[in-house]
């Protein structure tokens, strides 16, 4: 792999008039066999079969993909990352994957464009002050950097904001100054080329249509370039987790929603970080580009679709018009949608399955891109090693035990 410089663009474009860049990732064909597979070439997918290369020196690896590499939630998001969860084992995982945000330009040799601006969550209610508190108090004893801030404060770290909504005024925010936003393209292009430089296959275009099995065991699957044979059989595929379980003959305890998300035309900058408000029910930050990145919760119907529904979007710019009245004025550039899964506890599943060798990462809800490098780090231990101490508390046993992880009700929201 030709590494990325400032000397090798002068090099290539003195030498080689920018002729000599070689692909990013090869466009592999599948073989006949592989140690591992893993469904899903997206942000989790990809970091997870870097890892077991990078940590576990398991490079014989396909990673599938039914449609373009990083075309699903990966590329459909508002690249909110933050660790300021209130449960431990939530904090855990999202803090080890904020920490390699911080350093992943460097290790993949690929700039991901980590800001770290970051990210204030709005307590416009009694209620939210003293859980933002304690989420504050919970961080500190998880070795979390956050800190709760007065409305004065939040006004001088955000000065387009107001503080004396019509419904909800500002009573202060929860405030993480080390979080911020990824480009999320590169994060699955960055992760993308390190697999491809280490031997890994990324097959795009190749959709899973079953899943054989040898016994209780996994023997591959099917796909519509062919069956390809595998010892150990990773599921990562958010909303279509459901649907690829029922393949291999067992039934999750998620379901799919669609998420929607849009932004404004790009305007000069007037905001610096994030904000996310709970209460109402968006949050918003502004783009390198100018525009303004603007999210809010999952329609309330099943679905597949990527359309999502104007009436979501229409309650999601009304909510944030009362905090951000400037938004008012605005002309939306362009809108999309998301498939997310979600557990009934809104926590992620990296776990076992009742079918040997395989495993399922999914569940992640509205939270998904933040985790990525964290997912990718401990579900590869998992695969590799049958445990990890980052997954251990994200088992699909836990349903069956009543041992939820309930952020939705510590966070108010669990984005």
């Amino acid at each position: 792999m030709k590494r990325y410089s400032a000397f090798a663009i002068v090099r290539e474009a003195l030498m080689n008039d920018h002729k000599g860049w070689e692909r990013a990732w090869r466009n592999a064909q599948p073989k006949k066999r592989y140690d591992v597979v893993i469904v899903g070439a997206g942000g989790h997918g990809l970091a997870t079969a870097y890892y077991l290369g990078k940590n576990f020196g398991i490079t014989n690896v396909a990673v599938i993909e039914k449609g373009w590499l990083g075309g699903g939630n990966t590329g459909r998001n508002t690249t909110i990352i933050r660790s300021n969860y209130l449960q431990d084992a939530s904090a855990a995982i999202y803090e080890k994957a904020r920490s390699l945000y911080e350093t992943m330009s460097q290790d993949l040799n690929y700039n991901v464009m980590f800001s770290p601006r970051g990210v204030m969550m709005l307590a416009q209610t009694e209620h939210e002050v003293r859980g933002y508190q304690r989420t504050a108090h919970a961080n500190a004893l998880q070795g979390v950097q956050t800190e709760f801030i007065s409305p004065r404060r939040v006004k001088d770290i955000v000065p387009i904001i107001n503080l004396d909504g019509p419904r909800y005024p500002v009573l202060g925010a929860l405030w993480q100054e080390r979080g911020g936003t990824a480009r999320h393209d590169a994060v699955a292009w960055g992760y993308a080329r390190a697999c491809s430089a280490m031997g890994m296959d990324i097959i795009q275009q190749c959709e899973v249509t079953g899943v054989t099995r040898d016994g209780a065991r996994v023997s591959g699957v099917d796909t519509s370039k062919g069956h390809i044979a595998c010892e150990k059989l990773g599921i990562v595929v958010a909303g279509h987790s459901g649907e690829l379980a029922r393949m291999a003959g067992f039934r999750l305890p998620v379901e799919s929603a669609p998420l929607q998300a849009l932004v404004s035309e790009p305007i000069k900058p007037v905001m610096d970080c994030v904000v996310m408000a709970n209460t109402v029910h968006g949050y918003m930050s502004q783009s390198d580009k100018g525009e303004m990145v603007i999210g809010g919760g999952t329609d309330s119907y099943n679905a597949f679709t990527q359309r999502g529904s104007f009436h979501h979007i229409e309650h999601t710019v009304a909510a944030l018009i009362e905090t951000f009245p400037m938004v008012s004025r605005l002309k939306m550039l362009r809108q999309w949608g998301g498939i997310v899964d979600m557990t009934g506890d809104r926590s992620p599943i990296l776990s076992r399955t009742p079918v040997d060798g395989i495993f399922i990462n999914c569940g992640w809800g509205t939270g998904g891109f933040k985790a990525i490098p964290g997912s990718g780090w401990g579900f590869a231990e998992l695969m590799a090693t049958g445990k990890s101490a980052l997954c251990a508390e994200f088992g699909m046993d836990r349903f069956a035990k009543g041992r939820f992880i309930d952020e939705s009700v510590a966070a108010g929201v669990a984005h």
